[in-house]
């Protein structure tokens, strides 16, 4: 989560990190199961590496939850080409065009407008910019 800017496929950044958010919420359910750990945890009983995993999972939550709000400030039409591209397995760009009617030579262009518009969305952007300045 810390390279959040150098994304390679930012189409897959939503999916990605509802997965990871996912994931790490599972994770941290997990170890709170433990048999010997019944106890309500707070800072002072939470091992290091643990406290670290629960951050990690609050701050995955907060960038989805972030761009969650972002993508709804999206065109409706925006949204949809946003959806197609991150659908799993990948929707081809012909399907995209015949649904969206739209060129096929368009969909890239028009992805990196959305992208660009949810990279610049306020909550987005300020988190960028906190990775940016932590890195």
């Amino acid at each position: 989560m810390s390279h959040l800017g150098k994304i390679r496929d930012p189409a897959a950044l939503p999916g990605w990190l509802a997965t990871t958010t996912r994931r790490e919420c599972q994770r941290v359910l997990n170890r709170a199961q433990v048999p010997h750990a019944r106890h309500e945890p707070d800072a002072e009983n939470i091992p290091d590496g643990q406290a670290e995993t629960i951050e990690q999972g609050l701050l995955a939550a907060e960038r989805y939850a972030a761009l969650r709000e972002a993508f709804t400030h999206l065109s409706p039409r925006d949204q949809q080409l946003i959806t197609l591209l991150i659908e799993d397995p990948p929707v081809p760009y012909a399907e995209i065009s015949t649904r969206l009617g739209i060129p096929a030579g368009s969909i890239g262009p028009n992805r990196r407008r959305c992208l660009d518009k949810l990279r610049y969305h306020p909550p987005i952007a300020e988190l960028i910019s906190a990775e940016a300045q932590t890195a």
